[in-house]
């Protein structure tokens, strides 16, 4: 008869009875801990939970603010600061306002602290103007606080006056800066350039340059890009000027600002040795043009020059540009180039004497037949570019016109104030 053996015990059931009596053991435990203890315990292993316990309202101290100027003080610089603090808090809207309905002054902005306990504001203000501060502030309990400021501006005992080429919604050549000219040198031309935008479309490198007409002594501020124009290139500027110092406490009063579009490509070449002018659209050459330019003792500035204006008809004498040998005659179709004097106009006096395409005779401009005159004005728009070669003269400066294309670009660059 068979007599049953003994089941040997394997390995990993004595593992799971170990297991079964820690899991009892556990919930033993766990069975005599209060229910917060319990909680306690689970949260502990739950990586997720929030550590931030809300803040009860009433131990909340209530947000504080502080706006610099206050109310009572006097009058500020229009290049003061405007500071609004808070203690308790954080910031949650800063509003610099000028009082008036419509009013034509300088909406101040400015920037946050990262931790969104102070306020600066960015820009400059319009002199002799009341503004309005509202600033809110929430505590850490969700409830806000509101202050009010009210400060004026001081008026400003000398001011400068800005003019913006090109104007709004014109259409120009490839060759027109952006240009802000002003009424009085600037001194504080950093603070001025830091106050200027441009935006374009497509996107188009460029940069401010800072030059000065050297026959008039007006100053300027231009931005050209770093090659032509593109046609079709939209370009907006955006220059917050008002309150911005420029000099010996003479203040810029107004903001401006500019949108224009860039059109038909159009270069003409003059060759002063070969008597001709060559014009060119989007690249393809339209029409040679016999012409006459400077004599040798009245010679035509050499240099990239671009259009300023035109008019069918211009009053041209020695005297308003210095020359001995007198001269006052009405010029038809008249195309203007520098600030010097320098046209491309019709010179329906010297048809018949055999000038044209073959010899200079002018006093310094571009001469070339009436008819001739005619097709090149109908043609001509602001901005576009006349490139002079051949002569003996100098090549023009960046201030007189708009010469700063005859600059190399990093040259250009320099001119900057905040290079």
């Amino acid at each position: 008869m068979l007599t049953r053996s003994s089941r040997p015990t394997a390995p990993h059931d004595s593992r799971k009875r170990s297991s079964v009596l820690l899991s009892v053991r556990s919930l033993r435990t766990l069975s005599t801990l209060t229910v917060p203890a319990i909680a306690v315990a689970l949260l502990a292993g739950c990586q997720s939970a929030s550590k931030t316990a809300s803040v009860d309202p009433a131990d909340a101290k209530p947000a504080r603010i502080t706006i610099t100027p206050s109310s009572d003080s006097a009058a500020i610089a229009p290049d003061a600061t405007v500071k609004v603090a808070t203690s308790h808090g954080t910031l949650t809207k800063v509003r610099v306002v000028p009082d008036g309905a419509g009013s034509q002054a300088a909406t101040v902005t400015g920037a946050l602290s990262r931790s969104k306990s102070s306020w600066r504001s960015t820009r400059t203000m319009t002199p002799g103007t009341t503004y309005t501060v509202e600033a809110t502030a929430t505590n850490a309990a969700g409830k806000s606080a509101v202050q009010h400021s009210t400060f004026r501006t001081r008026a400003a005992q000398q001011t400068n006056g800005v003019t913006v080429t090109p104007s709004k919604g014109w259409t120009v050549g490839i060759g027109q800066p952006v240009s802000l000219t002003f009424d009085h040198p600037v001194q504080n031309k950093a603070a001025v350039e830091r106050t200027l935008s441009i935006s374009t479309s497509p996107k188009t490198e460029g940069a401010w340059g800072w030059t000065m007409d050297p026959l008039t002594g007006i100053e300027r501020v231009d931005w050209r890009p770093k090659t032509y124009w593109h046609k079709d290139t939209k370009v907006t500027l955006r220059a917050h000027l008002s309150g911005v110092n420029t000099g010996d406490s003479r203040y810029l009063r107004r903001d401006v600002s500019t949108t224009f579009t860039i059109g038909t490509p159009r270069i003409s070449k003059v060759d002063i040795k070969n008597h001709t002018m060559t014009v060119y659209e989007d690249g393809q050459k339209q029409k040679t043009i016999p012409i006459s330019a400077g004599q040798p003792s009245y010679p035509t500035w050499n240099g990239t020059m671009v259009v300023l204006d035109k008019a069918p008809m211009v009053n041209m004498t020695s005297e308003s540009v210095g020359i001995a040998d007198p001269y006052n005659k009405d010029v038809p179709w008249a195309v203007h180039l520098t600030t010097s004097g320098t046209y491309a106009h019709a010179a329906p006096w010297n048809e018949g004497l055999g000038y044209f395409g073959q010899t200079n005779m002018s006093h310094g401009c571009v001469g070339m037949s009436l008819a001739d005159g005619k097709w090149f004005y109908n043609r001509a728009t602001r901005g576009d570019l006349v490139e002079i070669t051949g002569s003996t003269r100098a090549t023009v400066s960046t201030g007189n016109g708009f010469g700063d294309w005859n600059l190399p670009y990093p040259s250009w660059q320099k001119l900057s104030a905040l290079r």
